[in-house]
């Protein structure tokens, strides 16, 4: 994704190593999403949950994003793939921009690839992030 330094909470990390077990036990071959998350987990800074600033999307961050090509602004959750409603705001940690954003902080501009190309997406504000919350086991 980006060569940038991206930080995640001990405990998300668990969490995520544990996704990638299970979905690597039954579907991982031939799978770019679970692969793109496994590079970015591997190359995070893990954090203390009471040490994680507040302006870096962990998981069941709320984040305001824009697409700098549409100007289009949206607004998501992100979220495990169980929890994971696109219709609700929900989106899941293995989705192209689910993985981009993990780690990154608000200000940050991502380019990822798509299906289409690539699409430059800015983190425009974390609207609520657990940690900064006191919320450590979310």
């Amino acid at each position: 994704m980006n060569d940038r330094i991206i930080y995640i909470t001990e405990f998300d990390l668990h969490r995520l190593e544990e996704l990638l077990e299970v979905a690597g036990a039954f579907t991982y071959r031939g799978r770019s999403d679970l692969k793109d998350l496994e590079e970015e987990v591997s190359r995070a800074q893990v954090v203390d949950s009471r040490k994680v600033p507040p302006t870096v999307i962990t998981m069941n961050s709320r984040v305001k994003l824009r697409d700098l090509d549409t100007g289009e602004e949206m607004v998501f959750t992100l979220v495990f793939p169980r929890e994971a409603d696109i219709d609700r705001g929900r989106l899941s940690v293995i989705t192209p921009v689910g993985t981009a954003i993990l780690g990154y902080t608000e200000g940050d501009t991502i380019e990822l690839k798509v299906p289409s190309g690539k699409r430059r997406i800015k983190i425009e504000k974390i609207l609520y992030q657990p940690e900064a919350a006191g919320d450590y086991h979310l």
